[in-house]
């Protein structure tokens, strides 16, 4: 199994930054966190998860939403076992929980079934 554990939500003014991390432990058959691609995801209140953004297992490709795009950076880190979301110029529309998701399998970035492992979810608020 792998735990994934994210932190760093919390309360910023719009225009605002933050910086979310997903720490992932454990392993599935011999596998490590740098053979995962990982996935960030969002739910507001009364919406569907919609996806954020996603990078691939070397973290040479990466994936956005139009909604994020030039907005959020998402990076990792395999020595960490850490995969990170900097949210910049946030907007109230960005309020949700974020969640941080590994897959193991063929990768599809914007689905979320390709994602075998998910984390609690950390909430982000955005005030006006």
């Amino acid at each position: 199994q792998v735990q994934l554990v994210e932190s760093g939500g919390g309360l910023v003014q719009a225009g605002g930054s933050l910086r979310l991390s997903c720490a992932a432990s454990g392993r599935t058959s011999g596998r490590t966190f740098s053979s995962y691609a990982m996935g960030w995801f969002r739910q507001a209140p009364g919406k569907e998860r919609e996806f954020v953004a996603g990078i691939s297992w070397t973290g040479t490709k990466t994936y956005y939403a139009d909604s994020v795009k030039g907005r959020f950076t998402i990076s990792r880190d395999n020595a960490k076992n850490t995969v990170y979301l900097q949210m910049n110029s946030l907007k109230p529309e960005d309020t949700a929980v974020y969640y941080c998701a590994a897959a193991g399998g063929t990768f599809y970035p914007a689905e979320s079934h390709t994602y075998d492992y998910w984390g609690q979810g950390t909430q982000v608020t955005v005030s006006s």
